[in-house]
């Protein structure tokens, strides 16, 4: 279906697939609020619902209850806003509110997915409950990010990972890039093929960058290790920039 202005200028909210599959789906959670209180909307009044996978649909209000709003679909559409290539930061795990800070920006740039990876000058180190409890602080702020940008998707945000787990499950035919400082003859532009590879992965090292042994697993691989210039970015700018600059190549930016 061919994309549609018909929901630019309704009000947009993410439901789960589930119901995005029902005729008559519910909005819930603390949008219910949000949507009564703050925006004034009421029965008759239409709304764009997502699924956050690329699914959209025009929908009406019929009924607003206490915990929930019910809603009757009028037509699915093909909302856009979404860049045509993936690509995947592969995080190194950030101090305080770095990682909450590289996923907002991120998701305002277009990415597909954040992997935070759990590399050897990691100073956070989460175990136990803590691991699921960020993990979905950290899915909200890409929600959250998502909303704010009107994107049709939501970046998945994984479970925090090895860098040998990563290397092992990069599809086949992804091109895979990580910046480094010790790096002094390739450039990101130098390593960008000139055809959109389609899956990108972006490897980016904690505070303390990458040691020399990770950087050499990674190029045993098939990484690209490239340079980013001469000054050394901090980790929660090195991967935004590297983004935007993909993104100006092969997506959406400009």
């Amino acid at each position: 279906m061919p994309i549609s202005i018909v929901g630019d200028t309704m009000n947009r909210f993410f439901i789960t697939s589930d119901q995005f599959n029902n005729e008559r789906p519910l909005i819930t959670g603390t949008d219910v609020k949000h949507a009564a209180r703050v925006l004034r909307l009421g029965p008759g009044d239409s709304v764009v619902l997502l699924d956050g996978t690329g699914r959209a649909a025009v929908a009406v209000i019929e009924q607003i209850g206490k915990d929930h709003i019910t809603c009757r679909k009028v037509n699915d559409f093909n909302p856009g806003g979404e860049p045509p290539i993936d690509v995947f930061l592969v995080q190194g795990l950030a101090k305080g509110e770095k990682m909450e800070y590289i996923i907002q920006k991120c998701t305002e740039l277009g990415v597909s997915g954040i992997i935070p990876l759990v590399s050897r000058r990691s100073v956070v180190r989460l175990e136990g409950e803590r691991i699921a409890s960020r993990q979905s602080r950290w899915q909200r702020v890409a929600l959250e990010a998502s909303k704010q940008c009107r994107r049709s998707r939501i970046p998945e945000v994984f479970t925090p990972r090895e860098m040998e787990d990563v290397l092992r499950n990069i599809p086949p035919g992804a091109l895979s890039i990580l910046p480094w400082e010790g790096e002094r003859s390739t450039s990101l532009k130098d390593a960008l093929p000139g055809t959109n590879p389609g899956k990108i992965y972006i490897f980016v090292g904690p505070e303390g960058g990458f040691e020399d042994s990770e950087v050499e697993e990674a190029q045993s691989s098939g990484v690209a290790v490239v340079s980013l210039g001469p000054r050394i970015l901090r980790t929660e700018t090195a991967g935004p920039a590297c983004l935007a600059i993909i993104m100006h190549k092969w997506g959406d930016l400009g």
